[in-house]
């Protein structure tokens, strides 16, 4: 398994992309997290399934990872967990949960590549739901990096292996 981390539009997920797709012998998943909740968001994710059509087997899920990777062997491609964490506490699941999807995923026997938003440079959040999010995001990302066996920080679209 392995992480890459960045900030927003840092190339993670272009780095992450390119990562699996040399690794993998069959067209990879690309476990797509993001929920639609404006025209722009779609529009934007359109544009992305089309740059990775041929590439990619793309599937769409907001909250069940785990089911989705366990019934898959083919390797995996999270886009992106920091959504995927966003979609959970907006639709109510606690850390607890959040953690325990993950562990049960990071006890699979399966070639997973996982792209997340590094948040700990940020400032407190005005908000609880913000500060929910950046202190779950933070120790989602700590699990994570701990679990696998590689780790990528991207900034300004260059990758350097951390672990």
């Amino acid at each position: 398994m392995t992480l890459f981390i960045g900030g927003i539009k840092s190339g993670k997920s272009r780095n992450a992309e390119k990562y699996i797709l040399k690794k993998s012998q069959e067209k990879p998943i690309y476990l797509a997290t993001n929920e639609f909740f404006d025209a722009e968001m779609q529009e934007r994710v359109k544009r992305h399934k089309e740059q990775r059509a041929e590439q990619f087997v793309t599937i769409e899920e907001p909250l069940e990872l785990f089911k989705i990777i366990k019934k898959n062997n083919k390797p995996v491609l999270v886009e992106c967990v920091s959504m995927w964490i966003n979609n959970m506490l907006y639709h109510k699941r606690s850390e607890v949960e959040i953690l325990h999807q993950l562990h049960q995923i990071t006890e699979l026997d399966r070639e997973i590549v996982f792209v997340i938003n590094d948040v700990s440079c940020s400032i407190i959040a005005a908000d609880k739901l913000s500060r929910d999010f950046i202190d779950t995001n933070g120790r989602v990302a700590q699990y994570l990096a701990q679990n696998c066996k590689t780790v990528y920080n991207t900034i300004a679209g260059i990758s350097v292996q951390i672990k």
